[in-house]
Protein backbone atom coordinates (compact mmCIF):
# COMPACT_ATOMS: atom_id res chain seq x y z
CA UNK A 1 0.00 0.00 0.00
CA UNK A 2 3.16 2.35 0.72
CA UNK A 3 4.72 1.62 -2.42
CA UNK A 4 1.03 2.39 -4.54
CA UNK A 5 0.17 5.97 -2.69
CA UNK A 6 3.71 6.72 -3.28
CA UNK A 7 3.81 6.29 -6.38
CA UNK A 8 0.02 8.27 -6.88
CA UNK A 9 2.35 10.64 -5.41
CA UNK A 10 4.44 11.32 -7.51
CA UNK A 11 2.56 11.27 -10.65
CA UNK A 12 0.10 13.40 -9.52
CA UNK A 13 3.01 15.45 -8.45
CA UNK A 14 4.50 15.06 -12.08
CA UNK A 15 1.41 16.01 -13.58
CA UNK A 16 0.78 19.32 -11.48
CA UNK A 17 4.21 20.50 -12.39
CA UNK A 18 3.58 19.75 -15.93
CA UNK A 19 0.66 21.43 -16.27
CA UNK A 20 0.79 24.25 -13.86
CA UNK A 21 4.53 25.53 -15.75
CA UNK A 22 2.55 24.87 -19.06
CA UNK A 23 -0.19 26.57 -18.40
CA UNK A 24 2.47 29.36 -17.04
CA UNK A 25 4.21 29.75 -20.21
CA UNK A 26 0.33 30.23 -22.69
CA UNK A 27 -0.60 32.27 -19.65
CA UNK A 28 2.57 34.51 -20.13
CA UNK A 29 2.86 34.71 -23.77
CA UNK A 30 -0.40 33.16 -25.01
CA UNK A 31 -0.97 30.03 -27.13
CA UNK A 32 0.10 31.97 -30.62
CA UNK A 33 -2.14 32.30 -33.78
CA UNK A 34 -1.48 28.82 -34.35
CA UNK A 35 -0.90 27.13 -31.20
CA UNK A 36 2.74 26.75 -31.44
CA UNK A 37 3.41 28.57 -28.20
CA UNK A 38 0.68 26.34 -26.83
CA UNK A 39 2.34 22.95 -28.09
CA UNK A 40 5.56 24.51 -27.30
CA UNK A 41 4.78 25.28 -23.98
CA UNK A 42 3.65 21.78 -23.48
CA UNK A 43 5.89 19.35 -24.89
CA UNK A 44 9.29 21.49 -24.24
CA UNK A 45 8.84 23.42 -21.39
CA UNK A 46 6.09 21.59 -19.25
CA UNK A 47 8.50 18.27 -18.77
CA UNK A 48 10.69 20.57 -16.59
CA UNK A 49 7.94 21.34 -14.18
CA UNK A 50 6.93 17.30 -14.61
CA UNK A 51 10.39 16.41 -13.28
CA UNK A 52 10.32 18.87 -10.37
CA UNK A 53 6.63 17.92 -9.73
CA UNK A 54 7.85 14.43 -9.46
CA UNK A 55 10.56 15.44 -7.02
CA UNK A 56 7.95 17.47 -5.20
CA UNK A 57 5.37 14.37 -4.96
CA UNK A 58 7.88 12.37 -3.55
CA UNK A 59 9.25 14.57 -1.15
CA UNK A 60 5.72 15.51 0.19
CA UNK A 61 4.90 11.68 0.69
CA UNK A 62 8.11 10.95 2.73
CA UNK A 63 7.59 14.07 5.11
CA UNK A 64 3.81 14.41 5.56
CA UNK A 65 2.60 10.95 4.14
CA UNK A 66 3.33 9.17 7.39
CA UNK A 67 2.41 9.79 10.83
CA UNK A 68 5.27 9.20 13.57
CA UNK A 69 4.11 7.00 16.75
CA UNK A 70 6.30 7.36 19.80
CA UNK A 71 5.66 4.42 22.38
CA UNK A 72 7.48 3.84 25.35
CA UNK A 73 9.55 0.52 26.41
CA UNK A 74 7.70 -2.17 27.73
CA UNK A 75 7.93 -2.91 31.76
CA UNK A 76 10.04 -5.72 31.20
CA UNK A 77 12.72 -4.27 28.51
CA UNK A 78 14.14 -2.49 31.49
CA UNK A 79 17.92 -2.68 29.95
CA UNK A 80 16.69 -0.15 27.67
CA UNK A 81 15.51 3.36 27.87
CA UNK A 82 15.26 4.15 24.07
CA UNK A 83 11.94 4.95 22.83
CA UNK A 84 10.70 3.17 20.14
CA UNK A 85 9.35 4.86 17.01
CA UNK A 86 6.76 3.13 14.82
CA UNK A 87 5.52 4.57 11.44
CA UNK A 88 2.33 4.41 9.91
CA UNK A 89 0.58 5.98 6.89
CA UNK A 90 -1.42 8.78 7.16
CA UNK A 91 -4.64 8.59 7.16
CA UNK A 92 -5.76 12.27 5.51
CA UNK A 93 -2.95 11.99 3.11
CA UNK A 94 -3.74 8.93 2.25
CA UNK A 95 -7.74 10.25 1.45
CA UNK A 96 -6.73 13.17 0.36
CA UNK A 97 -4.81 11.31 -2.32
CA UNK A 98 -7.45 8.68 -3.44
CA UNK A 99 -10.01 11.23 -3.58
CA UNK A 100 -7.74 13.39 -6.44
CA UNK A 101 -6.76 10.18 -8.09
CA UNK A 102 -10.03 9.03 -8.49
CA UNK A 103 -11.64 12.85 -9.72
CA UNK A 104 -9.12 12.39 -12.16
CA UNK A 105 -9.87 9.11 -13.01
CA UNK A 106 -13.26 9.76 -13.38
CA UNK A 107 -12.77 13.18 -15.74
CA UNK A 108 -10.65 11.03 -18.39
CA UNK A 109 -13.40 8.21 -18.30
CA UNK A 110 -15.81 10.97 -19.02
CA UNK A 111 -13.90 12.73 -21.28
CA UNK A 112 -12.79 9.62 -23.38
CA UNK A 113 -15.50 7.28 -23.18
CA UNK A 114 -19.16 9.25 -21.57
CA UNK A 115 -17.86 12.92 -23.10
CA UNK A 116 -20.83 14.47 -25.02
CA UNK A 117 -18.74 14.98 -28.06
CA UNK A 118 -18.20 12.84 -30.66
CA UNK A 119 -14.75 10.48 -30.10
CA UNK A 120 -13.73 11.25 -33.54
CA UNK A 121 -13.39 15.12 -32.99
CA UNK A 122 -15.19 17.11 -35.11
CA UNK A 123 -16.43 15.61 -38.21
CA UNK A 124 -17.65 17.12 -41.62
CA UNK A 125 -21.56 16.67 -42.93
CA UNK A 126 -21.01 17.07 -46.61
CA UNK A 127 -24.34 17.27 -48.30
CA UNK A 128 -26.09 18.08 -51.40
CA UNK A 129 -29.54 18.87 -52.58
CA UNK A 130 -31.18 17.84 -55.52
CA UNK A 131 -34.08 19.90 -56.97
CA UNK A 132 -36.77 18.84 -58.91
CA UNK A 133 -36.66 18.97 -62.94
CA UNK A 134 -37.00 22.47 -64.48
CA UNK A 135 -35.80 24.35 -60.91
CA UNK A 136 -33.59 26.79 -61.48
CA UNK A 137 -30.89 27.64 -58.53
CA UNK A 138 -30.70 31.30 -57.11
CA UNK A 139 -28.48 33.70 -58.44
CA UNK A 140 -26.56 34.62 -55.49
CA UNK A 141 -25.31 32.01 -52.57
CA UNK A 142 -26.71 33.98 -49.65
CA UNK A 143 -29.66 33.22 -50.76
CA UNK A 144 -29.46 29.55 -49.62
CA UNK A 145 -29.41 29.48 -46.22
CA UNK A 146 -28.30 25.73 -45.32
CA UNK A 147 -28.74 24.84 -41.36
CA UNK A 148 -28.02 21.20 -39.67
CA UNK A 149 -29.69 20.69 -35.65
CA UNK A 150 -27.73 18.63 -32.73
CA UNK A 151 -29.29 18.01 -29.63
CA UNK A 152 -27.04 21.19 -28.12
CA UNK A 153 -27.87 23.80 -30.82
CA UNK A 154 -27.86 25.01 -34.41
CA UNK A 155 -24.93 24.86 -36.94
CA UNK A 156 -25.07 26.96 -39.90
CA UNK A 157 -23.75 24.75 -43.13
CA UNK A 158 -22.13 26.86 -45.83
CA UNK A 159 -22.25 26.14 -49.43
CA UNK A 160 -19.39 25.26 -51.03
CA UNK A 161 -17.24 27.36 -53.19
CA UNK A 162 -18.71 25.61 -56.00
CA UNK A 163 -21.88 25.38 -54.55
CA UNK A 164 -23.47 25.08 -58.22
CA UNK A 165 -24.04 21.27 -59.18
CA UNK A 166 -26.36 19.44 -61.34
CA UNK A 167 -27.43 15.89 -61.96
CA UNK A 168 -28.43 15.43 -65.34
CA UNK A 169 -31.01 17.93 -65.83
CA UNK A 170 -31.63 18.57 -62.37
CA UNK A 171 -29.61 21.30 -60.52
CA UNK A 172 -27.63 20.85 -57.04
CA UNK A 173 -26.72 22.56 -54.52
CA UNK A 174 -23.38 21.64 -52.28
CA UNK A 175 -22.27 22.42 -48.78
CA UNK A 176 -21.14 20.96 -45.33
CA UNK A 177 -21.12 21.92 -41.84
CA UNK A 178 -19.29 20.25 -38.86
CA UNK A 179 -21.00 17.56 -36.11
CA UNK A 180 -19.39 18.20 -32.82
CA UNK A 181 -22.24 16.27 -30.23
CA UNK A 182 -22.87 12.90 -29.27
CA UNK A 183 -26.87 12.75 -30.03
CA UNK A 184 -29.62 10.74 -32.23
CA UNK A 185 -31.37 14.29 -32.48
CA UNK A 186 -29.90 15.54 -36.05
CA UNK A 187 -31.83 17.51 -38.92
CA UNK A 188 -30.87 19.49 -41.66
CA UNK A 189 -32.83 22.32 -42.85
CA UNK A 190 -32.66 23.83 -46.48
CA UNK A 191 -34.45 27.48 -47.12
CA UNK A 192 -34.43 28.75 -50.34
CA UNK A 193 -36.48 32.04 -51.92
CA UNK A 194 -40.19 31.77 -52.64
CA UNK A 195 -40.34 28.07 -51.27
CA UNK A 196 -40.92 26.55 -48.02
CA UNK A 197 -38.46 25.46 -45.30
CA UNK A 198 -37.32 21.85 -46.49
CA UNK A 199 -36.24 19.34 -43.56
CA UNK A 200 -34.45 15.77 -43.40
CA UNK A 201 -34.10 14.24 -40.63
CA UNK A 202 -30.48 12.70 -40.51
CA UNK A 203 -30.38 8.71 -40.07
CA UNK A 204 -26.54 8.32 -37.82
CA UNK A 205 -25.77 6.99 -34.76
CA UNK A 206 -25.11 9.12 -31.73
CA UNK A 207 -21.54 8.66 -31.92
CA UNK A 208 -20.99 7.68 -35.69
CA UNK A 209 -18.25 6.55 -37.66
CA UNK A 210 -17.52 8.18 -41.39
CA UNK A 211 -19.55 6.89 -43.97
CA UNK A 212 -17.82 5.23 -46.86
CA UNK A 213 -20.24 6.33 -49.66
CA UNK A 214 -23.07 8.96 -49.67
CA UNK A 215 -26.43 8.11 -48.34
CA UNK A 216 -29.64 7.50 -50.28
CA UNK A 217 -31.45 10.62 -52.01
CA UNK A 218 -34.02 11.21 -49.11
CA UNK A 219 -37.48 13.49 -49.60
CA UNK A 220 -37.61 16.04 -47.42
CA UNK A 221 -40.03 15.16 -44.34
CA UNK A 222 -42.39 17.98 -45.04
CA UNK A 223 -45.66 17.76 -47.23
CA UNK A 224 -44.83 20.16 -49.81
CA UNK A 225 -45.35 20.68 -53.47
CA UNK A 226 -41.56 20.81 -54.48
CA UNK A 227 -39.70 17.72 -53.50
CA UNK A 228 -35.86 18.50 -52.69
CA UNK A 229 -34.07 15.57 -52.33
CA UNK A 230 -31.19 15.83 -50.23
CA UNK A 231 -28.27 12.88 -49.44
CA UNK A 232 -25.31 13.24 -47.25
CA UNK A 233 -21.43 11.53 -46.69
CA UNK A 234 -19.79 11.93 -42.84
CA UNK A 235 -15.84 12.30 -42.86
CA UNK A 236 -13.45 12.81 -39.91
CA UNK A 237 -11.77 15.72 -39.31
CA UNK A 238 -8.49 14.04 -38.11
Amino acid sequence: MRFVLGLLSALLGMLAGWSALAALVIMLAGPGHDGGIAMGAFFDVGPIGGVVGLIAGIWLFTRIGFARNSAAPSVADTSSAAIRTETRLSFPFAVTLLVITAGLAWWAWYELIRSPYLSHGFMTLELEFRLPAGMTLPDNKDDVRIEVEEARGHAMASPAANWRAHDGDRRAIIGSASLTYKTRHRLVRLTLPGIPTQTWPIDLSSDPDPTPAYSPWYVASEASPTKIEMHFRLSADR
